[in-house]
C-alpha cells in the first residue's frame, strides 16, 4: 500500500534565520480538481514563533502559496481557528494531481530563486527544537471535511556562538566542592556549539591559584559541567570566562561563600508560565525548560480553575508531571491553581499545595468562598498566596486577611509591583496605555497592609498570560521582566522548601539572582520580635545584613513602617551593612491590629543600576512595655507572657524534619 510522502528543504533550520522553506507533499492517491489542502504552520504568533507568512502573491518577501508541478502559483486564504491568534492556510486545486507527483507548500520568497531566498525569506522561530511539525490536511472532496492531518517536520537548531551563561549555586561552604554549569548559546538562548575552532575559554575567579590553569574548548554539547570547584576564603565570588578568540568576558550571578554551615538558598517560581511553551497542555516541555535552561530549583505550577483554562483532563496530567519531575536534591515541583475571587473583598489567590494529586476547586461550581475553601485544608496543606493585589478590578483590600493561610504575598510580577503607588515612589507601577489593561489602586498596597498589621512575607511572580491576564498583552499593558522568589531553608525537598515559605524564609527579585541577606538582632527575614523577650530592643534595634547584585548596586534601603529610614550607596557589586535605629520605639510603634501590642516592621529594598531590584521579607518587633520595680511595695510587677515562637509544620506523615534534632546530634 502506497503512503504519501512528506519532507522539508532544507531540512534543518537555524533559530532566526531568515530562508524560503518548502514542504513538499506526494499524495498517495490522485486528487481530483476542487481538492482542499489546508496547511498549519504550528506557529502562535509570538514574537518568539515562526514569522506568519502573507497570502498576497505581489508581497515581495514573506509569503506562502502552493506550487503545481508545472510550475503554477496557488494562492492561500487565511482561516480563522477558534481560540487561536495564528490562521491556518487553505488552497483548492485549480486541476488534478496525480498520485506520486509532489506538490510544494513555499513559505518565502515569492520567487523561488537561490538569491531571494534570505533577503525575501521567513523568519524562522528564535528557540531550538527537534522534529518541528507543520501539519497538512487533505479533503478530497472540497466540502471542508478534512481527513487526519500529514506531518512535515525539521530540525530548529542553535546559531552562532553568542554567550556563555554559567550556572552556579548562590550559598556555599568554605573547602566545600561544588559543580558549575556551563552553557554555551546563541542570542536567542540555544545551546550551540557554533564557534570558531580557535576558540579558547579561560575560567577564573577571586583567590583562585596560580597553579590552576582551566581552559576549555565548546563542547559538541552546548554545555559542560565543572565538577568540584571550592573557594578557600569567605566572601562574595563570581566566576570568570574569558572568550581569547574574541576577547568577551562573562560573569556569573553572585556567589556567598560562608565559613560554616548554613541554610541553602534556592531559585524558582510558584506564579507564571513560560514564553516558549504552554503551562497547560505542554506542561512537560515547559517544567523542563524551567529546570534545565533556566536552572530553577522550584517551580509551581498555577494553572486558572476555571473549567475553560483548565479541564479535567488537563489537571490530570500536570497533576503528573508535578508527581514525575518532583525529585530531592534535583528539582522541587508544587502543585497549585489560582482562583479569581470578587474584586477587592477576595482578589486573585494562588494555592500552593504541600502534597500531590489535589483536586482542583472550581468556582462555579462549589460557589464557595475563600473563607470556606480554608476551611477545607490545614496551613501545614497549603498555603494562598495574595497577587497582583494593587491590579485595579482585580485587586484585594487585606480586610478578610487570614494570617494563617496567607503567609506570603506577591510583590512583584511581570505585570508590575504592588509595593506601594507610583506617587509613593513605586518604580514598577502597575500601568496600561490601552482600554483592555488596567491601572494601579493604593487599595491593595502591600505597605498599607503591612501598616495595619498584617505579617506576611514577599515573593515575585513571573509572566501571566492566562485567566485575567489574558488580555494584557493586547491592551497595552506595561510588561517587566518575570520575577524570581528565592527561599532559604536547610533541606532541597518540598516539605522543606513549603516549611520555609510557611515562616516567610524567602524574597522577590524581578528576575535577577540578587543574594540579600536581612538581620535585626541576628533574627533573620520573616521573624517576630518582642520587646516582652528582649527588651533592649525598646532603645536600639540592630539591623544588619549583606547584598550581593548581578550589576552595579544603586542603593539599597532600609524601611521602616514603609518609610526609608536608612540609604546605603555601594560602589560595586557588593555591599555589607549596619545601621542602628535608635528612636525609641514606643514613638514610632503602629497601633496593633484588633488591640494587639503596637509594632514596627522593616524590611529591605535594593535596586541595582540596570533597574533590577529585590526586596526582603519583613521582620517585626512588637513593643511591650515593661514595668518597673514598684518603691512602694517592694514587688516586681509580672512581666506579660512571651509570644510563642514561630510554629514549625509537622504533620501526621512527618514531612517536616526535625532540623533542631539533627543540629544537636
Amino acid at each position: 500500500m502506497r503512503r504519501s510522502i512528506c519532507y522539508t528543504e532544507p531540512a534543518a533550520a537555524i533559530a532566526g534565520e531568515v530562508n524560503t522553506w518548502t514542504f513538499v507533499y506526494t499524495p498517495s492517491t490522485n486528487l481530483p480538481k476542487g481538492t482542499k489542502l489546508k496547511f498549519d504552520l504550528g506557529s502562535k504568533g509570538r514574537d518568539i514563533d515562526w514569522e506568519l507568512p502573507s497570502v498576497n502573491l505581489k508581497s515581495k518577501k514573506n509569503v506562502i502559496y502552493l506550487l503545481l508541478d508545472n510550475k503554477k502559483q496557488v494562492p492561500a486564504k487565511e482561516i480563522e481557528i477558534k481560540n487561536q491568534y495564528a490562521p491556518h492556510y487553505e488552497f483548492v486545486l485549480p486541476q488534478p494531481v496525480s498520485s506520486q507527483k509532489p506538490i510544494q507548500i513555499v513559505v518565502g520568497s515569492p520567487k523561488l530563486a537561490e538569491k531571494d531566498n534570505a533577503a525575501h525569506g521567513t523568519k524562522a522561530q528564535v528557540f531550538a527544537q527537534r522534529r518541528r511539525a507543520a501539519y497538512l490536511y487533505v479533503d478530497t472532496g472540497g466540502k471542508g471535511k478534512y481527513s487526519d492531518p500529514e506531518t512535515f517536520s525539521l530540525d530548529i537548531k542553535g546559531g552562532k556562538l553568542d554567550h556563555i551563561r554559567i550556572l552556579t549555586p548562590s550559598y556555599v561552604i568554605k573547602n566545600k566542592r561544588f559543580d558549575i554549569i556551563l552553557r554555551f548559546e546563541d542570542a536567542w538562548g540555544n545551546l550551540t556549539n557554533d564557534a570558531p575552532e580557535d576558540t579558547l575559554i579561560e575560567l577564573s575567579y577571586e583567590n583562585l591559584r596560580d597553579n590552576l590553569n582551566w581552559k576549555l574548548f565548546v563542547p559538541e554539547t552546548g554545555f559542560i559541567t565543572l565538577p568540584n570547584l571550592y573557594f578557600n576564603e569567605a566572601g562574595i565570588y563570581s566566576i570568570k570566562l574569558k572568550n581569547h578568540a574574541n576577547k568577551e568576558v562573562f560573569y556569573s550571578s553572585p556567589i556567598k561563600c560562608f565559613n560554616e554551615g548554613v541554610n541553602h538558598l534556592f531559585w524558582g517560581a510558584l506564579h507564571g508560565e513560560s514564553e516558549r511553551y504552554d503551562s497547560t497542555e505542554s506542561i512537560e516541555s515547559c517544567i523542563r525548560h524551567f529546570r534545565d535552561e533556566h536552572a530553577f530549583n522550584f517551580y509551581g505550577v498555577s494553572p486558572f480553575e476555571s473549567l475553560e483554562e483548565t479541564p479535567l483532563d488537563v489537571w490530570k496530567n500536570i497533576n503528573q508531571n508535578v508527581v514525575d519531575f518532583n525529585e530531592e536534591d534535583r528539582f522541587t515541583t508544587f502543585l497549585g491553581f489560582q482562583w479569581e475571587g470578587e474584586p477587592g473583598v477576595e482578589g486573585n489567590r494562588l494555592f500552593v499545595f504541600n502534597k500531590d494529586s489535589k483536586p482542583i476547586v472550581r468556582k462555579k461550581e462549589t460557589k464557595a468562598s475563600l473563607k470556606k475553601l480554608y476551611k477545607g485544608y490545614s496551613p501545614k496543606e497549603m498555603i494562598a498566596i495574595p497577587t497582583f493585589t494593587m491590579g485595579k478590578g482585580l485587586h484585594y483590600n487585606f480586610k478578610d486577611f487570614d494570617p494563617d493561610y496567607e503567609r506570603v504575598v506577591e510583590i512583584y510580577n511581570s505585570w508590575g509591583s504592588s509595593e506601594c503607588t507610583e506617587k509613593e515612589g513605586n518604580t514598577l507601577p502597575i500601568d496600561c496605555q490601552g482600554k483592555k489593561g488596567v491601572k494601579e489602586t493604593p487599595e491593595g498596597s502591600i505597605q498599607k497592609a503591612l501598616e495595619k498589621g498584617h505579617r506576611f512575607g514577599f515573593v515575585g511572580g513571573g509572566l501571566d498570560d492566562r485567566g485575567y491576564y489574558a488580555p494584557f498583552f493586547e491592551g497595552g499593558q506595561e510588561q517587566y521582566p518575570p520575577g524570581l522568589t528565592a527561599i532559604i531553608g536547610p533541606n532541597f525537598n518540598r516539605s522543606s522548601l513549603f516549611e520555609a515559605l510557611y515562616n516567610r524564609s524567602c524574597y522577590a527579585t524581578t528576575g535577577e539572582k540578587i543574594i540579600l541577606g536581612f538581620e535585626l538582632a541576628q533574627n533573620s527575614m520573616g521573624s517576630e520580635l518582642s520587646t516582652a523577650t528582649k527588651p533592649g530592643l525598646q532603645v536600639c534595634r540592630h539591623l544588619s545584613g549583606f547584598v550581593a547584585g548581578s550589576a552595579p548596586i544603586t542603593k539599597v534601603e532600609i524601611l521602616r513602617n514603609g518609610e526609608v529610614v536608612k540609604t546605603f550607596e555601594a560602589d560595586s557589586n557588593q555591599i555589607d551593612f549596619s545601621y542602628d535605629d535608635l528612636e525609641s520605639l514606643a514613638k514610632i510603634a503602629l497601633p496593633g491590629k484588633d488591640k494587639g501590642a503596637p509594632f514596627v516592621y522593616y524590611y529591605l529594598r535594593v535596586t541595582q543600576e540596570d533597574g533590577h531590584m529585590a526586596w526582603s521579607s519583613p521582620i517585626w518587633v512588637d513593643y511591650v512595655p515593661v514595668k518597673a520595680t514598684s518603691k512602694h511595695t517592694g514587688k516586681k510587677p509580672v512581666k506579660p507572657a512571651p509570644k510563642p515562637e514561630p510554629v514549625v509544620l509537622e504533620d501526621e506523615d512527618d514531612d517536616f524534619e526535625d532540623e533542631e534534632d539533627e543540629d544537636d546530634e
